[in-house]
Order: C-alpha cells, then structure tokens, then sequence
C-alpha cells in the first residue's frame, strides 16, 4: 500500500504542482482545502477576504484534484483562522508592531491542526506549495530546513517556527524546483492553474489595505497622536499609529528640509517618532519565541547570517540566546529599519539554523 500525503490546495499553481508531482511518484494523495470564512454574502461585508479564502479558490482545487483523480475535501478552519492568524495579527498592530501572519498560518493550522488530522487519517504527513525543502540528517536524526533552489522565490522564512515534528511530517515537493518549471509542468498536465497569477498580497487582506481590515476588526489604532523627533519635540500629529511602519518616508504629512523617517511607533504613548536616515540604522536586535532547527541552542555566541525581512538579503551577524526564548542578534554592520513583528531567520548558506520573532 502507498503512502498517502494530505496536500493543503489553496487554488494557486504552486500547491497544484505540488499535489501532482506527489502523484506522480506513486503516493496516495488527498487534497484539502481550507475554508477561513463562510461562504454566504452575509458573512462578512464584500471584499472582506481575499481570493485565497473564496468559493472560487476552492473551486480551483477542486478541479485540479479532478484532473489528478485524487479525492478533494474543504475543511471547515474558521474558527481556528480567527483565533491562531486573524487575532494576533489585529493584536500585533495594537501593539505598534508589523507581523507576519504566515508564520501562524503555518505553524497552526497547516503543520498543527491539518497535519494532527492528517496523521488520523493515516497520512504520513501534509504537503504544500511552498519553496523549501527538507532533509533529514541521518547521523544526529535531526530534521533540518533549506531554502528552495529558486532564490527569487525561497519561502524558507516563513517555516522557521517548524518544530522537529512538524518538519517530520512536511514535504514541499516544489521546493527543488523553479517556478518556470512548476508552471511547466501544470501546462504539461493541463491544470486550470497553470497560468493563475499569485497574489502578493496577505491573502485575508483583500488589495493589500490592512488599515480597512484592522478598522474592521475594530482595532484601536486610528486615535490621532504627536508625531516628535529623535529630541522628543512635536512635529505634527499623526493620525492612528497603524497606519504606519517602521522605515515609512511617505505619508508623514510634515514639512521638512530633510527626508524623515518613521525610526519608532509606540502604541502605549500612541507616538510617532521620525528621524534622519542615520537613525534607522541598528546593530542590535532582540527576539521573542525563538526556535532553533540545525541545533540545540547554542551556548555562546554563534555565528550566522541574519535576515530581517522577506525581501532582506542576508548579513554576517551572531546569535546569543539569553534565556529560553530569547536571543539577542548582533551584526557586524549596520542593518536598516528593524521592525518589531518582523522575523529574523538565522542561516548558515542555505540551511535555516532557527528564527524568532523582532521584539526590538
């Protein structure tokens, strides 16, 4: 008997190609699909949620599966979006800081609810669409992750939070190919998919416009504050602290011989506070709910390259955990616009040593 693979359908090229190429290599392959949002028109006012969350999406998968002739379920995981990515993510901005609400998505629902309900239907685990990959060293046991070998679209940063028995139970069967290649190969087996654009956008913020998703969440955010200065001298008010993020030039509304730059949000104080290209810059960080992949953490100080955002490239830094946690990042050269929310993924060349979240 082979062995059978639930695959996470989100209606896009990537997880298609994903479901077929484990077809192909003879597995026992059940698509599922995940339904964040009821599908009635008075569930939530038009437009609440993006593509990905849509009737259509569903449709897409479903139809896929058809041409693989493998079975397609929707689960229902409403509930379960709203409580582990929809709430933190509302909260995070609250809190004056910029998320990434991915890394719940993954770790809860995908690899944590999907993946225990897969292991009851006697799966041996959930693949997906993303670029990655996983190996398993065969002397230490020790599941480790890689960035995927096309560079323009490596998702590695956005499973750091993976535990050993979560990257047990993933395969990414995408993860060795380019996405030229992964569109060629649904073309070659006439998926409807095959030519679907992807979204760049948060996929439950439909058109990017988080600011109208948090109003919708009744976010406490939009309260007009003081814009200061690196001194603490008023410069202007703003008008709510969501509305921006750390690095932010445009959209300050102040007059000014010099380009300024959002260098601080604080939402206890509901403050702005701007400064001068030079005062983005930081050596230093500290992050929260970090976890360690390629290794226990480590004991004294260890040498990495760090990255501070999706689209960041990579820079020498070293990592010291300073309690069960938390680890404090340096770098050897000044990094621009760290963000509290953000992650910061620790690699040695392709191999994801950990990760964890910008607490400032």
């Amino acid at each position: 008997m082979s062995e059978r693979i639930v695959v996470g359908m989100s209606g896009g090229v990537d997880s298609s190609v994903a479901a077929a190429l484990l077809v192909e290599r003879g597995y026992d392959v059940v698509g599922v699909t995940l339904r964040l949002t009821r599908w009635d028109a008075s569930a939530e006012p038009a437009g609440r949620f993006g593509s990905c969350c849509s009737a259509d999406t569903a449709g897409d998968a479903r139809a896929v599966s058809r041409t693989l002739r493998i079975p397609h379920y929707v689960l229902d995981a409403e509930d379960e979006f709203r409580r582990a990515v929809i709430e933190p993510f509302a909260a995070a901005y609250g809190a004056g800081q910029t998320p990434v609400p991915c890394l719940a998505c993954n770790q809860e629902l995908k690899f944590g609810s999907l993946l225990g309900r897969a292991r009851a239907w006697d799966a041996a685990a959930v693949g997906t669409g993303h670029y990655a990959r996983v190996t398993r060293d065969e002397t230490t046991g020790r599941y480790l992750l890689w960035k995927g070998a096309d560079a323009r679209k490596d998702q590695s940063d956005f499973l750091w939070s993976l535990d050993q028995s979560q990257l047990a139970g993933a395969r990414f069967p995408v993860g060795d190919l380019t996405k030229d290649d992964v569109r060629a190969h649904a073309r070659r087996l006439g998926l409807i998919t095959a030519e679907k654009a992807e979204s760049q956008d948060i996929c439950f913020v439909p058109g990017g416009d988080y600011r109208e998703f948090l109003r919708g969440e009744r976010v406490p955010v939009f309260a007009p504050g003081p814009i200061l200065d690196t001194a603490g001298a008023v410069l202007g008010r703003h008008a709510g602290v969501a509305n921006y993020t750390v690095g932010q030039r445009k959209g300050l509304g102040l007059a000014s011989s010099r380009a300024l730059y959002v260098v601080d949000i604080d939402a206890a104080r509901n403050t702005i506070t701007v400064g001068e290209a030079r005062d983005l810059e930081r050596v230093r960080l500290v992050a929260r709910e970090v976890n360690f992949i390629a290794c226990d953490p480590p004991v004294t100080a260890m040498a990495v390259e760090a990255k501070i955002r999706h689209r960041h490239e990579a820079a020498p830094a070293s990592v010291r955990v300073l309690e069960p946690g938390t680890a404090e990042v340096i770098f050897q050269g000044p990094q621009r616009a760290v963000t509290p929310g953000q992650s910061v993924v620790f690699y040695h060349g392709d191999c994801v040593v950990g990760g964890g979240v910008i607490a400032r």
